[in-house]
């Protein structure tokens, strides 16, 4: 009978230290993710709309479900280890590691199909006659490509390294239109669209 109420006990402690863990204040508590990321977070639609839906810390970096859950927060001492040796207690240190943050977290991203994206947003449900011309004529390509949300959408969020290569994501995303025969002018509106008896 003792076992079984240390388990329950146990059980409700770490399921308490799971979500005290698991929120936006915690993950602001210490000054690097506080004075930079956060920073950054604060100016974008996930932190404020028109519609008052908020995408908070954890909604993006931890997965919902519960084994994952635990992977993940495994995976988070690695950080602990790091706030203690001071990795990135500097704005210039923060900076130097971003690029190797961000791929980090592109990668771990790409490899569950961008759930974290996923979690609130669904290809079965987006209007597509509310996104813009340029959203509309690439979510049903980059769903026949089998791409994720975080090829595309890197820096939602947060700032982008200042090493990344966005003119070399263009041109493979043009390459792949070009084979798709879309033309220019279904991207962008600004471009003269011939008349049908014109030849493009």
């Amino acid at each position: 009978m003792l076992i079984f109420f240390l388990g329950i006990l146990f059980w409700g402690a770490f399921n308490w230290s799971m979500e005290l863990t698991n929120t936006e204040t915690f993950c602001i508590s210490c000054h690097e993710m506080n004075d930079n990321v956060y920073q950054e977070y604060r100016k974008t639609e996930h932190y404020s709309n028109r519609t008052g839906v908020r995408a908070t810390c954890p909604d993006c970096h931890v997965p919902k479900e519960w084994t994952h859950k635990v992977i993940r927060k495994i995976q988070a001492t690695n950080e602990l280890y790091h706030w203690v040796l001071g990795s990135i207690n500097t704005r210039e240190k923060f900076e130097a590691k971003r690029p190797e943050l961000a791929n980090h977290v592109w990668e771990n991203m790409k490899a569950t199909n961008s759930q974290e994206c996923r979690n609130c947003h669904s290809n079965d449900y987006m209007s597509m006659n509310k996104q813009s011309i340029k959203a509309r004529t690439i979510h049903p390509l980059a769903i026949d490509w089998g791409m994720t949300c975080i090829e595309c959408h890197q820096g939602i969020a947060h700032t982008l390294p200042s090493s990344f290569d966005k003119e070399t994501q263009l041109d493979e995303l043009h390459h792949k239109l070009e084979k798709n025969n879309v033309a220019c002018y279904e991207c962008h509106v600004d471009m003269y669209k011939p008349t049908a008896n014109e030849e493009w």
